[in-house]
């Protein structure tokens, strides 16, 4: 729970508030920009909700906070808040919220599927948020596209019954998981869901491709948000910046409209303009 008495001098005075224990993830400023901002590898409140719909969003980033450290003095709102989850972000997909600081608060996703629901990368678990995944249909797959980011997802295949697929040069951040990738040929897992490895952040990296349309990228590729385009940065490669770019030229092949990352904002552009945006990073690595 985030403390006021270490709150961080850059906030405005009001009900929110970022104490000193962020960690700089940005979830919060993907959430609600128009609240949280950053300043000296922090987030801060740059200005206070007022309307209805920036207050709600602002209580969902907080929410989704994975060091808790956002707080909030009306503290009935933030109890009602926790039934939003997970969020819907367009058509099938939605945000689940509750990042973890096992992920270094990375996003996660689930995505409603007639032969099954998906889960993309792990939230905390929660009951609050397990319960309501089971309203809207259980997780019958947890997709991981990368040790960094499986935070409780042990958890969540525990309590649906739910099948783990990672990849083998992951393997060692879940050694149990249930389906196993090898190589760097992209793999059909079920009708309309295509993994597509993608080595460079780590050595078994993949990015899920959906009906064509959702990428999911995990720590690959992301929405910049001041430069408006698509970025990756070689500081956050942890195996090999040449294979990210080779990675990068190979997504190319793939029509899709949104980016869904684990770590940046995500976007939804024309899937011609995607590809226009995603060769100009591809010549910029």
């Amino acid at each position: 729970m985030a403390n006021p008495r270490q709150s961080v001098p850059e906030n405005v005075a009001g009900d929110f508030f970022v104490d000193s224990t962020c960690i700089d993830c940005d979830a919060c400023r993907q959430i609600a920009p128009q609240v949280f901002a950053e300043a000296d590898e922090t987030s801060y409140v740059h200005a206070q909700p007022v309307a209805a719909g920036d207050r709600r969003d602002a209580i969902h980033a907080l929410l989704s906070c994975p060091t808790g450290s956002i707080g909030c003095l009306a503290d009935d709102e933030v109890k009602a808040a926790r039934n939003d989850f997970p969020l819907p972000v367009d058509g099938p997909v939605f945000y689940c919220g509750f990042n973890s600081p096992k992920s270094f608060g990375g996003n996660s996703y689930f995505v409603q599927r007639e032969g099954g629901n998906w889960l993309i990368d792990s939230p905390k678990f929660l009951p609050v948020l397990a319960r309501r995944l089971e309203t809207l249909g259980g997780v019958s797959t947890i997709f991981l596209t990368h040790q960094d980011d499986v935070a409780d997802a042990r958890d969540y295949a525990a309590h649906f019954g739910a099948r783990r697929v990672i990849h083998v040069e992951e393997l060692s951040a879940q050694p149990d998981a249930e389906v196993v990738l090898h190589g760097v040929e992209a793999q059909e897992i079920t009708p309309g869901c295509l993994v597509i490895p993608t080595p460079g952040h780590t050595a078994g990296h993949c990015c899920l491709l959906i009906d064509q349309k959702y990428l999911f990228t995990g720590d690959h590729l992301h929405w910049d948000r001041g430069a408006e385009h698509l970025a990756a940065h070689p500081n956050h490669c942890w195996y090999s910046w040449q294979e990210q770019i080779r990675s990068m030229r190979r997504l190319c092949d793939y029509p899709f409209e949104w980016v869904l990352p684990g770590h940046g904002q995500r976007v939804q552009l024309p899937a011609t303009e995607m590809r226009e945006q995603l060769e100009r990073l591809v010549e910029a690595m």
